[in-house]
């Protein structure tokens, strides 16, 4: 409802220009990178860790995938090494944090320092252009896959939009019907079909958006595959049930037999590998691999996580809900630049959105008595 609401209030003040086609893909594209960081930021913060490495290990890894792929590795090669190198940060970062048990603000911290050194070493403080366009196409391309294009209008996107919303009552009614089995809360019938028919309006009112213009952006692709797992993981995977009771209580976690430093530790591999997912995407936008990229980019997944519904002391949060977050980031920024607002001006917009999703969180907590 947030991000609806944000949408229409641009489109009054920017005559529906940030409504248009063109402008609904771009605001995916140019976030893809933030909203892959902020599905593996949701876990961290659900654990009730934090990571402030996120940009610099993105920035290293977007370097490195640079040389691998100008070295002659293809672009399914790089991006499978680019998530290994990036899991094996995770694992590096993960260690010290659940079993060195030293706070992962100071560990992750150190990670920042430590990689964007890193980054300044291997690229000796110069951009890597790249041989051709094969990452661009990745991080900016449409999927080749429009088959049925009339009048300008790629129907192909919609009958994936329709599969997709297909899979999703699916899911939800699977969902549903084990909640009830367990004697969990569910929605009443008319509340989930009425919820139905609000995420087919959109689902099918960003496939007409994608039609209309060149498609599905092959980095919506990726980010639906990614969206899809993990969500599927957190709802569905024991490890999921245990990644929410870690957050909710470690120590209650540890007494009922959950080994809360391997939860812990995969969380942060997790983390590692959707940077190094990130890290490719975000040099194949720029086409170019840049020694200063990803400053500040860890702040931006962690506002979108809080703003998405993340509790500040762990234990609530869903990856739709950081994505959701992400996007009215990117809704307000883009908005605000569409109006020739200031750069110093977005900035204290954001922040204060910020801050009234923190405070929304903390207002709620206490009226629940939990904080």
């Amino acid at each position: 409802m947030m991000l609806a609401l944000i949408m229409i209030i641009f489109s009054l003040l920017t005559n529906g220009i940030n409504l248009n086609s063109r402008n609904i893909s771009n605001i995916f594209i140019q976030n893809s990178y933030i909203l892959l960081l902020a599905v593996g930021m949701i876990l961290v913060i659900i654990i009730g860790a934090i990571d402030l490495s996120a940009g610099c290990v993105l920035a290293f890894i977007g370097a490195i995938s640079a040389m691998l792929y100008n070295s002659g590795a293809g672009i399914v090669m790089t991006v499978l090494l680019s998530m290994l190198i990036g899991a094996g940060i995770g694992m590096f970062q993960g260690f010290w944090i659940a079993y060195l048990k030293i706070p992962a603000f100071i560990v992750t911290l150190a990670g920042q320092l430590l990689f964007r050194g890193l980054t300044y070493i291997i690229t000796n403080v110069t951009p890597i252009a790249l041989k051709d366009d094969g990452f661009k196409q990745l991080a900016s391309g449409t999927a080749n896959i429009d088959r049925l294009t009339i009048g300008g209008v790629r129907y192909t996107s919609l009958l994936i939009a329709l599969v997709v919303f297909i899979g999703y009552i699916i899911v939800e009614i699977i969902s549903r019907r084990k909640k009830i089995r367990y004697n969990f809360d569910v929605l009443p019938p008319m509340l989930m079909i009425g919820k139905f028919l609000m995420m087919g309006f959109f689902i099918f009112l960003l496939a007409w958006k994608f039609a209309t213009y060149r498609g599905i952006p092959n980095v919506v692709i990726v980010l639906g595959i990614t969206i899809g797992l993990f969500t599927f993981i957190t709802k569905n995977t024991i490890i999921g049930r245990y990644i929410y009771a870690v957050g909710g209580n470690a120590r209650s976690a540890k007494l009922s037999g959950i080994n809360s430093e391997m939860v812990t530790f995969i969380v942060f591999i997790i983390m590692g590998a959707m940077c190094g997912l990130a890290g490719v995407i975000f040099t194949g936008y720029m086409n170019t691999a840049l020694p200063q990229a990803g400053v500040n980019f860890e702040l931006d997944a962690i506002a979108s996580c809080f703003i998405g519904g993340a509790s500040t002391s762990g234990g609530i949060g869903t990856v739709m809900g950081a994505i959701i977050g992400g996007l009215v980031m990117a809704a307000i920024n883009n908005g605000m630049s569409l109006m020739n607002i200031a750069a110093q001006w977005q900035y204290v917009v954001k922040a204060t959105v910020l801050l009234l999703a923190v405070l929304y969180d903390i207002y709620t907590r206490r009226k629940a008595g939990l904080g």
